[in-house]
């Protein structure tokens, strides 16, 4: 795992100020402590900072082809470059050395673009060929790995794979974008393509942008997406053992490494099937790491303890304070733009944890979108059976006035919260969804903001995020649209991104091979009720995992990484929130409602109402201002 950066000169062929490149890259030295290194050359400037993985003597970055006509900065694992560079060696193509990344360059000359097809792995990396002057920017398919970019007056176009990288140039435009805000606030995150800049977006999920000097700025291309057309005809048995087959393929090439490997085991379904798979295809017993909470509504330690036993793992175990707030003031700086998932706090922990014992760790990321693993498609399924027997225009009206006369009553049993419900059910399936994923409703943001950032908005609405990703869906079934939504949006935007920081933030190299993209083609190509099968999510690969792991781990409750904000924000947090929500920073923003401001903090301190997840946003959102 590694970090890289770049400078392109679109109008000229001026050579990159090799301070200022340098200091880029020395900004992303927590990703790669190994080494790094610096090509420039007139119009184009390249750095990399390298976490040494596989082939330690001779992967060194800028990486060249024979002649020096053509150099790569890579980030990320390549996982069948051992099939690829036989095929490109019958090509006529010589190697130096033993690394993934040069693949990347000789599969760039013989293929072009259509490399990208070839490649099974996780990947961002930017390419530049000195004889047909273009520069290559591609992002892996389900973008577990970063790309930003920024344009800049003079017509440079600067890459990293980090914002801080691009903060740090002179003209960097630091503008704040309004749509970016309105994103913010109800998804918790900025989706792709935008960042919280005006001038500056992330490169999307299986995307590339091919710059050739002297030519107007492309629009990136896709290359790949996810077919959910359920095409295969296969009896669920048979799913089940060769969803097993992929799995455990899927596992195998993601176990090359020179260094030190293991795996997170949480005690969810995800990670200990990802262990027991390991702990078939290991000779020596696996490295396990888990966190365990003091309170015991959050913890799972006992279940990660009992899969470490069963596949006799050699398992680390590490407690960490429900109070743990420590690190509340450093996420602004390691995710460089407004985050508001709180479960980075305890995943910034684990993976501090792995590090201790390895360099590469495998973890059970992904599987909940394509496998329908979270409760909201439970739910949402639901509705859509009330949704398909009445008609919209009976529907709305209806559930429209329920939404507004029922009480809000997050103090209440969740049978008896039905506002969301109501709200939800008066909307069409995109915009029923949104409105349940989101972390604030459309009413509260319209009171949140301020009048002159409505204005600012012109009508645009975030929900128009999972319009333009619906309109390309492949599919009309009601459950693989919303699992498509969220392999657009949640996965890249919310749990990559967060498992991309926390994880380099400590040099830790982190590998899914539940996203692994063939398995996930062949998995969204299966029945939808495989998938959520009479209220069970992920019933298919539960079935399969039953010879190799107990029923009180598959099918018990999810948990996840849960934090207790709303206790937080009454108790121990009680005067930080007050002081950031109601401080300088917010208020003379000119982003936001002063009076609704105090209504989030007074309500919820006073035990009337849960505003946690307004106020962390808030709180991040505040954070991020201060960098």
């Amino acid at each position: 795992m590694c970090g890289l950066v770049g400078i392109f000169h679109t109008k000229n062929r001026s050579l990159p100020d090799e301070a200022l490149l340098t200091r880029m890259n020395d900004s992303l030295y927590h990703r790669g402590p190994d080494e790094g290194g610096i090509h420039r050359e007139p119009g184009i400037g390249l750095g990399h900072r390298r976490l040494s993985i596989i082939d330690l003597s001779s992967g060194h970055q800028p990486l060249f082809n024979e002649d020096h006509s053509i150099v790569v900065v890579f980030n990320g694992e390549i996982y069948n470059f051992v099939e690829l560079m036989p095929e490109l060696k019958a090509l006529g193509h010589v190697f130096r050395t033993h690394c993934d990344t040069e693949v990347i360059v000789h599969a760039w000359e013989e293929w072009g673009v259509k490399c990208l097809d070839r490649f099974r792995g996780m990947f961002a990396f930017a390419l530049w060929d000195r004889n047909r002057q273009q520069l290559f920017l591609a992002r892996d398919r389900l973008g577990v790995k970063p790309l930003y970019y920024s344009l800049h007056p003079d017509g440079r176009i600067a890459f990293a794979s980090e914002l801080k990288a691009l903060r740090i140039i002179p003209d960097f435009d630091r503008r704040i974008d309004p749509c970016a805000i309105e994103d913010y606030f109800a998804f918790g995150y900025v989706p792709e393509p935008r960042t919280i800049y005006h001038n500056a977006f992330k490169l999307e999920p299986g995307h590339y942008l091919l710059l050739s000097a002297n030519q107007p700025l492309p629009t990136p291309q896709p290359y790949w997406d996810i077919p959910f057309a359920p095409t295969l005809t296969l009896s669920l048995e048979e799913a089940q053992t060769e969803l097993i087959q992929r799995l455990r393929e899927a596992i195998r090439i993601r176990l090359v490494a020179e260094v030190p490997l293991g795996a997170f085991l949480s005690g969810g379904v995800d990670s200990s099937a990802v262990v027991a798979m390991m702990a078939e295809l290991s000779a020596d017993p696996v490295n396990t790491c888990s966190i365990a909470f003091k309170d015991k509504q959050f913890n799972e330690a006992h279940y990660a303890d009992q899969i470490a036993r069963q596949y006799g793992t050699r398992h680390q175990v590490s407690e960490v304070d429900p109070d743990d707030f420590s690190l509340i003031d450093q996420l602004a700086a390691l995710y460089d733009e407004p985050y508001a998932d709180s479960s980075a706090l305890p995943t910034y922990r684990v993976c501090e944890l792995a590090k201790k014992t390895v360099t590469v760790a495998l973890s059970g990321d992904g599987g909940d979108e394509n496998l329908a693993g979270y409760r909201r498609y439970r739910f949402h399924m639901a509705e859509e059976r009330l949704r398909r027997t009445l008609p919209q225009g009976l529907r709305s009206p209806l559930f429209g006035t329920l939404g507004r006369l029922y009480p809000k009553a997050d103090w209440a049993p969740r049978v008896f919260r039905a506002k969301s419900t109501f709200q939800a059910l008066a909307r069409n399936s995109v915009d029923g969804y949104f409105h349940s994923v989101s972390l604030m409703s459309d009413s509260l943001r319209q009171r949140l903001f301020s009048p002159a950032l409505l204005g600012q908005l012109q009508g645009y609405r975030a929900s128009d995020v999972f319009a333009r990703h619906a309109k390309n869906c492949p599919t009309s079934d009601p459950l693989s649209l919303i699992q498509y939504l969220d392999i657009k949006t949640y996965l890249p935007g919310d749990i990559l991104t967060k498992v991309d920081r926390a994880s380099m933030a400590h040099a830790l190299e982190v590998r899914e091979p539940l996203l692994d993209h063939s398995l996930m083609e062949w998995v969204s190509c299966l029945p939808p009720h495989f998938k959520l099968f009479q209220g069970e999510g992920k019933y298919v690969f539960k079935k399969a995992l039953e010879p190799y792991l107990p029923n009180d781990i598959l099918y018990r409750p999810k948990m996840g990484f849960a934090v207790p904000l709303a206790n937080w924000f009454r108790g121990p947090l009680r005067g930080k929130v007050r002081d950031a929500v109601l401080g300088n920073r917010l208020m003379e923003s000119g982003y936001f409602n002063p009076s609704f401001l105090h209504h989030l903090v007074d309500e919820h301190q006073s035990g009337r109402r849960d505003y946690s997840a307004p106020l962390w946003s808030l709180l991040m959102f505040d954070s991020f201002l201060g960098l």
